[in-house]
């Protein structure tokens, strides 16, 4: 799985402008023709696809759990099933490609006009899957448009080791990898993928294999990756941008206060407040949506940052977000950059409103899915003792990343500079933020609010 979460402006618009999200509405689009459902092939991938829309068109989060279990399949099953509300269920409307364990096929959205090409593949053994996609087809476009042929494969593979070589924090493993994504395409390993998705996929799964980072990686757009320009983004692009970001609420999810109810002997009632947040947004575009976060927590007592769900975003926003947490200026963390040596500092700065304050009790809560900036965040914190972390160790990736163009479907992410932490001159790569109190991230919530009822306990 790709993970792009601690990225530069550019990035991160390059990105939401060019990669298909799986299951999100989409303008209204021909359905394409021969769109009556069709049989699946009674092979062993046949028999899996059936199984996998029998539990999805059922709309019982039970039996979609037990699939994604006989599978292990790692899903969010709240996810799944918000997901499975706005589309309705799947009707196959044609079959790309059919193998006994491979099948490449088309389904259509019976909420919406919308169609997405989708890749089931089944791992020997018969106990995983090899491959499970569902890349939303564009408006205007067709299965056809995923379609990729040798001299595409062997063009995005030489393009991409070329931005690597330019621009990879550790030019040591990016002649690594160089080397050995060619070996795979010399040995003909690439030969039998035919779509771009899947070839994205493995492409990135040899980078990693050899990287360990998983800020890079290849992606594929049917509808096309937008130019690179000198001058930044476009307007439409920023315009686009813009109205994402107000949908998603630039990532904010929650800002509450829970029950009072923690009264100290003698005191008044504590209240906690409750933060919860899914990514670091652009503090041009987002700083707002932040500010009237943190500023209706101001007043509590204690305070839990979720960052369970948290899979980064920018440095600046890490930086904001922070300022509210101190009472004093206070350095963060510095970002040094490849090509150009250059370190740049992140501090803590001027904010509006009311901060939350230094004194008060912080509680972080994590996951194996709290990634990359959201990472940082923690990280920060935790060097600083300014907050107690809770939760699972987070996913391990400290290296921004920044996305380049290969050619008209395909772009790469290059992560090109590396978090040094002014306390342990070190970051949090490969190995993630280990909490100070260990416990699952489903029970990290309930913790912390225990943890703060011990405090005002006399």
């Amino acid at each position: 799985m790709k993970r792009f979460g601690y990225v530069s402006t550019a990035a991160a618009l390059a990105i939401a402008t060019a990669v298909s999200l799986p299951f999100t509405r989409a303008t209204a689009q021909s359905t394409p023709a021969g769109s009556a459902k069709v049989e699946l092939p009674g092979t062993l991938a046949g028999r899996t696809v059936a199984e996998w829309l029998d539990a999805w068109n059922s709309g019982d989060s039970v039996k979609l759990g037990e699939y994604y279990k006989k599978w292990h399949l790692q899903r969010s099953l709240a996810a799944q099933m918000e997901r499975r509300r706005m589309t309705g269920a799947f009707d196959v409307v044609s079959i790309e490609r059919s193998e006994p364990r491979l099948l490449e096929f088309v389904v259509k959205e019976r909420n919406t006009p919308n169609t997405a090409f989708t890749i089931i593949e089944i791992a020997p053994g018969d106990t995983t899957l090899t491959q499970s996609f569902l890349s939303r087809i564009p408006p205007g476009k067709s299965a056809a448009d995923f379609r990729i042929d040798a001299a595409t494969r062997k063009r995005v593979i030489e393009e991409g080791i070329a931005q690597l070589d330019s621009s990879y924090v550790f030019p040591d493993v990016a002649a690594r990898m160089a080397a050995a994504v060619r070996a795979h395409l010399k040995r003909g390993d690439y030969d039998r993928i035919t779509n771009g998705v899947t070839f994205a996929e493995r492409v990135t799964d040899d980078l990693r294999e050899v990287s360990h980072d998983l800020h890079l990686g290849v992606d594929f757009a049917p509808a096309g990756v937008p130019d690179e320009r000198q001058g930044g983004p476009s307007p439409e692009d920023v315009g686009r941008f813009r109205r994402q970001m107000e949908t998603l609420n630039c990532g904010f999810v929650k800002a509450e206060i829970l029950g009072g109810g923690f009264v100290p002997m003698g005191g008044a009632p504590q209240n906690v407040g409750y933060l919860k947040f899914n990514f670091f947004a652009d503090t041009a575009l987002c700083a707002p949506t932040a500010s009237a976060a943190m500023n209706f927590i101001a007043n509590t007592d204690a305070l839990i940052i979720d960052l369970r769900q948290n899979g980064g975003g920018q440095p600046g926003m890490v930086a904001y977000v922070s300022s509210y947490l101190f009472d004093a200026r206070t350095h963060l963390n510095d970002l040094w950059t490849r090509r150009t040596n250059h370190t740049e500092e992140f501090w803590t700065g001027d904010v509006p409103g009311k901060r939350f304050g230094g004194t008060k009790p912080v509680y972080v809560l994590t996951s194996r899915n709290t990634f990359s900036g959201a990472e940082e965040f923690t990280y920060n914190l935790k060097n600083l003792k300014r907050a107690t972390i809770i939760g699972e160790t987070t996913g391990g990736g400290a290296h921004p990343v920044r996305g380049h163009k290969i050619d008209a479907r395909f772009m790469i992410g290059v992560p090109f500079a590396r978090a040094i932490n002014p306390i342990s001159k070190s970051n949090w790569e490969g190995i993630g933020v280990e909490p100070d109190v260990k416990v699952p991230a489903d029970d990290a919530l309930a913790t912390a609010q225990r943890l703060i009822a011990e405090r005002v306990r006399p």
